[in-house]
């Protein structure tokens, strides 16, 4: 039809709207490119795309005349300009999971009632330095080296024989809440913009873990550590290619 991709345009010019009034809670009558300026602090695809976006705001009111009856098209687009709008819909409104993109990761994890040394020969042979710890089927907390450095550490300064101390306390005695602190729980709908964006903001995160419900309890379905941004970081250059 002749105005085939004005409607295209239209309608994933009308979801994109839709869905930056969903990020920054505007009203319904909030101007488009006052939209796209004020999430570009809240989206990094709004933020990659942002001078797009206000173009497409002002061609929209190019293409599309408003009448008692409705809207009636007086332009029709370009098939690159519609792929293009369509593909920055794809981004904002259906970005990628993080539990599918990186689904095939392993992690590593000890029982709360096995000994430490469970957890000592885990790292090792994992080269991981954060792993999962699992009472009774539950995600109890996790161990980082780090943290049980520390704990040696003090055992060794107090003269203790760290052989009998690793033998003789389960993984489960030395969990700390506070660690949690330096570790982000988040659910299955997790998208990979968001996980980049935690490691963006929170700089001494040790590692983002995925849950079906993104709570403590529940079985860890991903652990991404920093050692793993390159990966995010080179997947969301590839996935956030310009078309045009």
């Amino acid at each position: 039809m002749e105005y085939d991709n004005a409607a295209r345009f239209l309608k994933s010019y009308n979801k994109i709207e839709s869905q930056l009034k969903i990020l920054y809670g505007g009203s319904p009558t909030q101007n488009f490119t006052d939209l796209v300026k004020r999430c570009t602090d809240r989206n990094i695809t709004v933020r990659r795309y942002e001078n797009e976006l206000i173009d497409y705001g002002k061609l929209r009111n190019a293409i599309v005349h408003r009448t008692a009856g409705g809207e009636l098209f007086i332009a029709n687009p370009s098939g690159e300009v519609v792929e293009n709008i369509e593909y920055i819909e794809r981004q904002l409104c259906r970005p990628p999971l993080v539990t599918d993109v990186f689904k095939s990761r392993k992690i590593t994890a000890v029982f709360a009632d096995k000994p430490l040394l469970t957890a000592v020969q885990a790292f090792g042979e994992s080269e991981k330095k954060s792993i999962v710890v699992y009472d009774h089927g539950k995600m109890a907390g996790v161990l980082n080296t780090y943290y049980l450095f520390r704990l040696l550490a003090a055992r060794a300064a107090a003269g203790e024989d760290l052989t009998a101390f690793l033998q003789n306390t389960t993984c489960g005695a030395v969990l700390e809440e506070s660690l949690l602190q330096r570790y982000r729980l988040c659910d299955a709908q997790t998208t990979v913009f968001e996980v980049f964006e935690a490691f963006e903001k929170q700089k001494d995160l040790y590692a983002v873990i995925v849950t079906e419900n993104g709570v403590l309890g529940e079985k860890a379905l991903l652990l991404l550590t920093p050692s793993d941004f390159p990966a995010i970081n080179r997947y969301l250059e590839s996935y956030n290619a310009k078309t045009f």
